[in-house]
């Protein structure tokens, strides 16, 4: 073993000496074939290997970490320019979270860095400027929806009156709010790892499929080929934030095990095809259950959720995550065809969502003193253009109530706000001059409100 790798081998040794309770049951279970993709990497790539030692210190890091305060990292430089409401009770098809297997990355993954071969226009093309300082805001929430389109969601007769008529008034409208597609699978993963459409995405990941751990990474992290679980080197918004000593969750509506009981990080086993029930929970609403990085070290499993977790981590500002993402079934995330004979569908669905637990989350301690809440738009119906925008809503004291942003921002700019927002690099897409970001202008300042 070479010198400074066995340093880092010895200290990750000692680290683990440190783990109490659900962690260490938890990487019992699940970081052997991580820990072991992971130091092969390091042993197989020369020079400093950046993201995958820190993925490895933040998987063996002990509890300890505050909850609400973040840490303000250190700046980095620059990347090189490159391209850039109800829980069904009927048991789902998929089975709950098993650390899949991970295979070590070829040394030749870190040193390619071609184009990925779908979605060329969708690649940065220039890297943005050092990362800067956290701000204000500590808190942020992201409740995820599909879109009727823009008149229909903000218009004058909208077909969801509570985001349009009582929402739309509190906060700041982004008018010109784009989806990368009108599939639903790849914007969500957009939103927390910058990673580009692929084929298998945008097909929703019907079966639960790997990319191929030799798959080629360019110089800002983009993934090239096909597939739906990305392996353990491609980092997310939640491994950032764990390494930075934030909490995030994920809270999924009807989230249940094969017995039907509540269950966290529920997903599809490998190669195997979701077929959830009508009203039920799909793998396909949860980006975080097609990353390694979180599946293989027991994040998932620690703090991807069912929804109802949410009403109870509110009641306090220490128990309210720094990044909290929040999204429906695909019935009442507005999604036709996906809800029980006699139900509420397609806007109304999707409003009476956001009726019952927007204001859960503005009544609570953590929101009303540094939160910003995001209501987006994840998909669009098939019919509609896919390049015509779909909107999203900005609620904060930090924001100026009845205001709009006309500026073009999409799933890459909610990454890229969000990063700036806690301090943290720039991760896949979001690495771009050419991706706007609202962040910026969150970041500090009086209160829009005069709070």
């Amino acid at each position: 073993m070479k010198g400074a790798a066995k340093k880092q081998f010895d200290r990750a040794i000692a680290a683990a000496a440190t783990l109490t309770g659900k962690r260490f049951s938890l990487l019992v279970a699940s970081s052997l074939v991580a820990t072991t993709a992971i130091v092969a990497v390091a042993l197989a790539t020369p020079g400093d290997n950046g993201p995958l030692t820190a993925l490895l210190a933040r998987g063996l890091a002990p509890e300890e970490a505050p909850v609400a305060a973040p840490v303000e990292p250190k700046p980095e430089p620059a990347a090189e320019s490159g391209s850039g409401g109800t829980t069904s009770s009927a048991a789902p098809s998929s089975s709950p979270s098993v650390p899949l297997e991970s295979v070590a990355p070829e040394a030749e993954t870190e040193e390619a860095a071609p184009e990925p071969e779908p979605e060329e226009e969708t690649t940065p093309t220039t890297p943005t400027a050092a990362t800067p300082e956290a701000g204000q805001i500590k808190h942020v929430f992201v409740v995820s929806v599909a879109s009727p389109g823009y008149e229909a969601a903000f218009g004058a007769t909208p077909q969801m009156p509570y985001l349009a008529g009582t929402l739309r008034p509190k906060g700041q409208l982004l008018e010109n709010y784009k989806l990368l597609g009108n599939e639903g699978l790849p914007n969500r993963i957009a939103t927390i790892s910058g990673q580009p459409p692929n084929t298998a995405t945008k097909g929703e990941c019907a079966t639960y499929t790997e990319i191929p751990a030799t798959a080629k990474v360019n110089s800002q992290g983009v993934v090239s080929g096909s597939g739906c679980v990305y392996p353990v080197a491609t980092l997310t918004l939640a491994d950032q934030l764990v390494g930075a000593r934030m909490i995030w969750h994920g809270y999924f509506e009807g989230m249940i095990d094969e017995t039907g009981k509540p269950d966290n990080c529920v997903h599809p086993s490998p190669e195997e095809a979701e077929q959830p029930l009508p009203g039920g929970y799909s793998a396909a609403r949860n980006p975080f259950v097609y990353f390694h990085s979180l599946l293989d070290l027991g994040d998932c499993a620690e703090n991807d959720m069912p929804l109802e977790q949410l009403e109870t981590d509110l009641r306090k500002i220490e128990s309210t995550p720094n990044y909290s993402y929040i999204s429906p079934s695909p019935c009442n995330a507005g999604r036709a065809g996906q809800c029980v004979p006699g139900s509420l569908e397609g806007a109304a669905a999707a409003d009476a969502f956001l009726a019952e637990w927007v204001p859960k989350i503005l009544a609570s301690p953590a929101y009303k003193k540094d939160g910003l809440l995001i209501v987006a738009f994840d998909e669009a119906a098939p019919g509609l253009p896919a390049t015509d925008p779909v909107g999203a809503l900005l609620l904060s004291r930090f924001v100026g109530p009845g205001t709009s942003d006309s500026v073009e921002y999409g799933p890459y700019s909610l990454l890229k706000s969000a990063q700036e927002l806690f301090g943290l690099p720039y991760l896949g897409a979001a690495n771009s001059f050419k991706v706007r970001s609202f962040g910026q202008a969150l970041r500090g300042g009086e209160t829009a409100n005069g709070d």
